[in-house]
């Protein structure tokens, strides 16, 4: 025993040489695992790694199919959508065009007038052939994917609730897609 023990009573000792690792009594039985691992047949793993490399596989070849699947309905919405970038730009040229004729009498036939209104049916007539469409917002329920309330006024008999009273900006679809919402005044409690 050490110096620091001699002091110690004999108690004290034994609890102190508890944290030592224990001697094992030579009489216990030992188990002997060897006995108790199966070899593997070398078949058997291989048709377990052959099965997994199928489901692997299998796995890889559906994410491919789903991949393809949406890259070919982006490059769908791609071709369908396309002109959308031009059609957005032209529409504040028409709107520009509609003022300008606003200024305009119906009954002017000078030749300003004349090209105005010509200019306004060609330039229109290449938009719809494109696909874009006016959003009818006047006297109609008040719709907010198509519409934007920029001011509002207290219902009254002729103008119910949600109902669009004037419309300050005409909006535009292009094809199924809003290019730009109507600016419209709406009717509220």
């Amino acid at each position: 025993m050490s110096e620091d023990n001699e002091d110690l009573p004999l108690d004290e000792t034994s609890e102190s040489q508890d944290d030592e690792t224990p001697a094992f009594d030579e009489g216990e039985e030992q188990l002997d695992l060897s006995e108790h691992v199966e070899p593997i047949d070398p078949l058997e793993e291989a048709i377990e790694r052959a099965e997994k490399a199928e489901k692997e596989i299998a796995y890889k070849d559906a994410e491919i199919q789903n991949v393809r699947k949406r890259l070919m309905a982006e490059k769908s919405s791609l071709i369908q959508y396309g002109g959308m970038g031009l059609a957005r730009r032209m529409i504040p040229i028409l709107n520009d065009v509609d003022r300008a004729l606003s200024q305009v009498e119906d009954s002017d036939e000078t030749a300003v007038a004349q090209g105005l209104r010509l200019l306004r049916n060609k330039l229109w007539r290449e938009l719809e052939a494109d696909g874009i469409k006016s959003i009818e917002a006047k006297g109609q329920e008040f719709d907010p994917t198509t519409m934007a309330a920029i001011p509002t006024l207290p219902a009254s008999e002729q103008f119910p609730a949600g109902q669009v009273i004037d419309v300050l900006e005409p909006g535009y679809m292009y094809k199924e897609r809003v290019l730009r919402a109507a600016r419209v005044v709406v009717a509220t409690e």
